[in-house]
């Protein structure tokens, strides 16, 4: 039986299992299993992947960013992105890459209008990187906003951030603030009424309508949540698993 999986810290929200699941009856794949391992740090990772025979993983908060160093190397993107949520294990040998960028794109392309042309992406993790590179890559101008920005250098703080919001028309929730089961919160002030075409995209796909998008649809603007990027990106990685075998 080949092993995959997701690593992360709290893994009770994914649904990665149940669309590996699906993929592997629909090709009809019946040698393949997609497991979560909660993990408290990185350092049992060599361990972790020798008992269960890994040979491909996803990661996922908070070691997309954590986890370089325990690489033997990086392909190009997630050097230049700087955060990995895949990744492939050839002879022991583990490679990061990351297929959040690419599926975010997919996704968010067809959503576009002329007037996206600038955005707010709140969070400055792994997966905002992520977003970032993706963004630029198709010319978008991007502002990182955090909580902290003065620990973040070249973010803004969200009081900035709601005023930029009338010009910078496209919005990106790349922290886990609403994700379940913590589905009351919102990373946006819900008192900041969208702007007309303000789209906004949530990476969080659980619940499938979370507070930030809930607010933005009432009041006009367009939404999109993760679940579409998620399948994305899964689809992503089992190519490259599938690949080196």
């Amino acid at each position: 039986m080949r092993q995959f999986g997701l690593i992360g810290q709290s893994l009770a929200h994914s649904w990665s299992p149940r669309w590996f699941a699906a993929h592997f009856e629909r090709q009809g794949i019946t040698d393949a299993c997609y497991c979560l391992y909660e993990m408290e740090g990185l350092d049992g990772l060599r361990e972790l992947i020798e008992k269960e025979q890994l040979q491909g993983f996803n990661v996922t908060i908070p070691y997309k960013e954590a986890i370089i160093p325990y690489l033997d190397q990086l392909d190009d993107h997630a050097r230049a992105i700087g955060a990995v949520n895949c990744v492939t294990v050839e002879s022991s040998r583990l490679t990061g890459h990351n297929t959040d960028a690419p599926a975010f794109l997919d996704t968010l392309q067809p959503l576009l209008r002329p007037c996206h042309t600038a955005a707010l992406v709140l969070g400055t993790g792994g997966a905002a990187k992520a977003v970032k590179y993706a963004l630029e890559s198709i010319g978008i101008d991007v502002q990182l906003v955090s909580r902290t920005p003065e620990a973040h250098p070249g973010s803004i703080s969200y009081a900035t951030a709601v005023a930029e919001s009338a010009r910078r028309l496209l919005i990106v929730n790349a922290t886990p603030m609403g994700m379940f089961p913590h589905t009351d919160a919102s990373p946006w002030p819900t008192n900041s009424v969208p702007t007309p075409y303000q789209l906004r995209f949530d990476l969080v796909y659980n619940p499938e309508e979370t507070l930030f998008l809930r607010e933005g649809r009432l009041h006009g603007a367009a939404v999109c949540n993760g679940l579409a990027m998620l399948h994305r990106q899964a689809e992503l990685s089992w190519t490259l698993w599938d690949k080196g075998m």
